[in-house]
């Protein structure tokens, strides 16, 4: 990936500011319940629902064990239908490709639809060096952008401001990118959308570049899928004369029949929606409708190295409905701003970590950023483990060992701090494999239990901080079972 954000600090630390943030905790705690509990009443419709999701979870999985087939297939028909597919191996690359098809063109104004991996990338920022300025289309994404802020959320990147909130960053700013906001504004949903509307309206009737993603890419037909709420993103895809997408490899379906099935469990997962309003699909150009040329750009960007790992690469099937953001209780009192990344909540702990490595501070913090309570992986509609992948990057971190970076086979160095936590994981081993240290240790804790500390000394506060000192029982297991049950006949 691109980097971290500028100046962001590690999980813990950017979460515990987060965490008395009053005005922001209220604004996540109404918006997640709210949409967690439509979600539920929405997948309680279907009584297929399990069987959905674990045809998604079979459909990636075959995807991505044979993705070099399927990326294939995906290029030659892209190509067939007139489409040129770039490949892309990391973020410069991307951004060099599609800064250079927007350059021919001789535009240097580009309208965009929502698209998690043009932020991954850093791509507004690569165009707007390069003389070329992105305005976002979709409603949240262009608070964000007025704002000068930053995603906090998949589905809802605004979802960290109020209506008010709203109203001011659209009464302030919006002269400065366009079509200013109407006198006397109101904070009521309807003006506020109206206002974005006016002021969209004239930028989808000017440009000439669209720059999108996509949710899905069809390998059998080169078609790809947008799906989104607003109708904005069946502008940017129709009336510009050049379209270019930027998908990840990972977002790809063999047929159009896997397609159906992702498209009854994301719209229930994502907005608790039976269907989306809007499901564009594009194939290639057609002469005198939609662009006169398309082009694709295949981005890589550390996802086969994510393959090449046996547990982390279910992250890859993620189809970004962020369900487990909507559960979380970390997401839900620290906010997306506090993962330092443009994937947030549960699945940014373990996709982040995989696509950038753990080298950081704040990336070697994210798998960490979960109480693993397992509520992540009840919602997802394509049965990711999430406990599993973060316990899987949480040993990665402490321990180092061999891992995939750019292709090439190497051995992480374990991150620094962990130390103490890798010499009590090896006390812990021998102990469990020396029946009568252990039993003797158990002892000496219950005898010695009055004596104990509240809280750990040394390295050990870090974990007594958030947390209480479980106590010490007035006996062992082994001796109150041999007490109570000792004298009875084994069964």
């Amino acid at each position: 990936m691109s980097g971290t954000y500028v100046g962001m600090p590690a999980f813990p630390e950017a979460a515990r500011d987060a965490v008395g943030n009053r005005t922001l905790r209220g604004n996540l705690r109404h918006a997640t319940h709210t949409i967690r509990a439509k979600r539920a009443g929405a997948v309680a419709e279907l009584a297929d629902w399990a069987q959905l999701r674990e045809a998604g979870r079979r459909i990636k999985d075959h995807t991505l064990r044979h993705l070099d087939r399927y990326l294939e297939q995906l290029e030659a028909s892209v190509t067939a239908a007139g489409g040129t597919v770039h490949w892309a191996a990391d973020a410069e690359e991307a951004n060099r490709i599609v800064t250079r098809l927007v350059e021919e063109t001789g535009e240097s104004e580009v309208v965009k639809v929502k698209s998690m991996a043009t932020q991954e990338i850093g791509l507004n920022e690569a165009l707007e060096a390069g003389g070329i300025r992105a305005y976002e289309t979709d409603l949240a994404e262009l608070i964000v952008q007025l704002g000068h802020d930053r995603p906090s959320h998949i589905l809802v990147p605004a979802i960290h401001r109020n209506r008010g909130e709203i109203r001011d960053i659209f009464t302030h700013e919006m002269g400065a990118w366009g079509r200013p906001a109407p006198a006397g504004l109101t904070d009521r949903p309807a003006d506020l959308a109206e206002a974005a509307r006016v002021h969209l309206r004239e930028k989808f009737l000017r440009a000439k570049v669209g720059i999108s993603g996509a949710n899905f890419m069809v390998a059998e037909t080169g078609t790809l899928v947008v799906v989104e709420s607003e109708g904005n993103g069946r502008m940017c895809l129709t009336l510009p004369e050049t379209l270019i997408s930027v998908v990840g490899i990972e977002k790809i379906v063999p047929t159009w029949r896997d397609l159906e099935v992702f498209l009854q469990t994301l719209p229930r997962s994502s907005t608790a929606e039976r269907m989306n309003p809007y499901t564009s699909t594009w194939t290639g150009t057609t002469d005198e409708d939609g662009p006169r040329a398309f082009h694709l750009v295949l981005l890589d960007n550390g996802r086969t190295d994510t393959l090449a790992d046996q547990v982390g690469r279910q992250a890859l099937r993620c189809i970004r409905c962020s369900a487990c953001l909507n559960v979380c209780p970390v997401y839900e009192r620290a906010g997306g701003h506090a993962y330092g990344s443009v994937y947030p909540g549960p699945i940014g702990a373990i996709l982040t970590p995989q696509l950038r490595g753990t080298a950081s501070e704040i990336d070697a913090s994210l798998p960490y950023a979960s109480s693993l309570c397992g509520a992540c992986y009840e919602v997802c509609p394509v049965a990711i483990d999430i406990p599993e992948v973060l316990v899987h990057l949480r040993e990665r971190v402490v321990q180092g060992g061999p891992a995939v970076r750019r292709g090439n086979r190497v051995v992480l160095r374990p991150a620094k701090g962990h130390a103490a936590e890798r010499a009590a994981m090896r006390a812990a081993g021998w102990a469990f494999t020396h029946p009568g240290a252990l039993r003797a240790g158990q002892r000496l804790a219950s005898r010695s239990r009055r004596l104990h500390p509240r809280t750990l000394p040394g390295p050990g506060r870090a974990w007594t901080a958030g947390r209480d000192l479980p106590a010490v029982p007035a006996e062992p297991f082994r001796d109150w079972w041999q007490r109570t049950r000792g004298g009875e006949d084994a069964k």
